[in-house]
């Protein structure tokens, strides 16, 4: 096991409890379910903490790949430039969440948060969301959409 390839294995927990928290806080938006808004807060929670061993990996994996043939460092300097704006916005979201949580099961017993608390883990939950996502397709970008993947180095072998 290598630094590539734990950071491959572990950055999409950040990703998706980001897309299924905010996912179901717009939908606790609407209906306004006590029950919906514990499970995105305590998701969006779990995504703050998932996001710094994430970054920490990336990092690793980032020296370790340096002289890769095809990668282009430039799009790895974008994908972690892109990262620590990921890791800010998530732990942001995460810090807001956690205490949403908590004043819901602590202050709140049987009711939603108050409004402006409501709207200022919306609004950081969606944001967080926007920088993950970009994040996520510049690292895939890395590999997938890499030019040097296009034309193979002399003497690889073609098994089409």
């Amino acid at each position: 096991m290598n630094w590539p390839y734990v950071h491959t294995l572990i950055n999409h927990f950040p990703i998706i409890l980001m897309v299924v928290g905010t996912g179901v806080l717009l939908l606790a938006l609407i209906v306004r379910r006590r029950g919906l808004w514990l499970y995105a807060l305590a998701t969006l929670t779990l995504a703050g903490l998932s996001i710094y061993p994430a970054f920490f990996t990336g990092d690793q994996a980032a020296d370790a790949v340096r002289h890769t043939w095809y990668i282009m460092r430039p799009m790895v300097e974008e994908h972690d430039a892109a990262a620590g704006y990921a890791l800010f916005s998530v732990l942001l979201a995460g810090v807001v969440s956690a205490y949403a949580w908590w004043r819901m099961l602590r202050r709140e017993i049987t009711t939603l948060p108050p409004v402006w608390l409501r709207t200022v883990v919306a609004v950081i939950a969606i944001w967080a969301l926007s920088v993950v996502a970009r994040t996520a397709y510049l690292g895939g970008q890395i590999v997938h959409d890499s030019p040097k993947l296009q034309t193979p180095p002399a003497g690889a072998v073609s098994t089409g």
